[in-house]
């Protein structure tokens, strides 16, 4: 069968195409093309502006064009070429010199991909593809989501709600501040990832420079190479390297990104959980059916698909960052067909983020809910007004709450006020400690 939506392999590709078809400008084989021709046209650039030939103006028009007017037709070209070749790297060289004889740079041809290796396009150009991914889609996408979870905190900062431990009534909380848990954590990883350098290696076979130093013997290959790879490129140039970029960098990144996806499995089966209690209710679309057999159910899918291709990308991004910076000695091809999967992950990942999104959006507080929930709940006042009677110096204040409450499932307002009237205590107090309800103990919390 032809290849379509409907006949891919992947879901990537097919049932979530239309979500994802975007990111083919990062992780596609046209994009590694393109960007391996980018990065041999700035190369050959940039020893232009060294001295070591002269290009016109209009000629380095032309040559910029010759990437950035890259069309599907062309990268078809170059593997036509890569048939012949059997080499991915020379094709894109091959190409690239014949487009140079149509802008009459003949003479300059040899220029094209001078004393360099294979990994030295590789090693930049998806290192530079993988940035711009990070920086046009994953840290927008994270950063909208801290907004919008920002946004439903601060709205709801003065809900109070049952928190459970354990499964079990606990101490109530702030449904806001609840949300601003997640906010913390996304936040602070998202900083640390947006910190990282993605790192990069150029230096020739073997990670010397030495088809460079034998043909120019006084140039300072080594701070030429900082300044193309860190200037021109935006990327860290790794200064000891093998053959191959040693990957630690982009290791690091990834086991970021698996991170904040483990953050984001958290949060989805705490949405997930909310939702069965009925403290969410969902919006519902007109025509929508949310199970074949039961008319009234309205299922919590976003949240059940985010959390399993959250999965899905932690394992990959798992096996990664534990595979890629292993390589037997100066270099084996296994990082190769390992990174030709880097955008499966990634769009597992993005499509997560847009599950979650929508999901949110569906949310419909049942604030009713949470207080039925916190009435029916008087026992975890119980910590308030022992904590009180310790401070009054009351004999045994929790054995005689723990009495009173544990495993008592008939504890409500009146049973409370009941063991409080029972106290040998001041009035004051006896008034102090009633003013307690599973609705106002919630501690102090701060949402601005």
């Amino acid at each position: 069968m032809e290849l379509q939506a409907l006949t891919a392999l992947s879901p990537i590709d097919g049932r979530y195409r239309n979500q994802l078809q975007h990111l083919d400008a990062y992780f596609s084989e046209f994009a590694l093309i393109q960007h391996r021709i980018e990065i041999e046209i700035q190369y050959f650039l940039f020893l232009s502006e060294k001295k070591f030939f002269k290009v016109s103006e209009k000629d380095k028009k032309a040559l910029h064009a010759i990437y950035q007017n890259f069309t599907p037709e062309q990268a078809k070209a170059v593997k036509d070429l890569e048939k012949i070749t059997n080499h991915d790297v020379k094709a894109v060289e091959y190409f690239i010199k014949a487009e140079l004889e149509k802008i009459g740079l003949s003479p300059l041809k040899e220029w094209v991909h001078f004393g360099l290796t294979s990994q030295d396009i590789n090693n930049t150009a998806i290192p530079l593809s993988w940035k711009r991914s990070l920086e046009n889609e994953y840290l927008p996408a994270i950063s909208n989501l801290i907004l919008q979870l920002t946004t439903m905190a601060k709205d709801w900062k003065n809900i109070p709600m049952l928190a459970r431990t354990h499964g079990q009534p606990a101490s109530p909380t702030m449904l806001g501040k609840e949300i601003m848990v997640f906010v913390e954590r996304l936040s602070n990883q998202f900083n640390r990832l947006a910190e990282m350098p993605t790192g990069a290696k150029f230096g020739g076979a073997t990670g010397n420079f030495n088809a460079h130093q034998v043909a120019f013997p006084n140039t300072d290959w080594i701070a030429f190479g900082n300044e193309f790879v860190e200037k021109k490129l935006g990327l860290k140039r790794q200064q000891f390297t093998t053959q191959i970029e040693h990957y630690d960098s982009l290791a690091e990144q990834m086991d970021a990104l698996k991170r904040i996806n483990t953050i984001l499995i958290d949060f989805c089966r705490d949405i997930w959980t909310y939702i069965s209690m009925d403290y969410f209710g969902q919006k519902i679309k007109k025509g929508e059916v949310g199970s074949s057999a039961m008319p009234h159910k309205v299922n919590p899918i976003d949240f059940e698909n985010a959390e399993g291709n959250l999965g899905i990308a932690n394992a990959l991004w798992k096996h990664l960052s534990a595979k890629l910076p292993v390589s037997r000695l100066q270099r084996d091809l296994t990082d190769s067909t390992v990174l030709r999967n880097l955008g499966v992950p990634f769009a597992h990942t993005i499509l997560s983020l847009k599950s979650i999104e929508k999901g949110l959006q569906k949310l419909i507080l049942r604030e009713d809910k949470l207080k039925a929930d916190l009435e029916a709940n008087w026992a975890v006042v119980t910590e308030a007004i022992q904590t009180i009677l310790r401070r009054e110096n009351y004999p045994n204040p929790y054995e005689a709450l723990k009495d009173l409450s544990r495993g008592n499932q008939l504890i409500n307002k009146e049973a409370i006020h009941h063991f409080i009237d029972s106290l040998k205590i001041s009035a004051a107090l006896k008034k102090e400690l009633k003013k307690i309800s599973p609705h106002n103990y919630t501690g102090r919390i701060l949402v601005n």
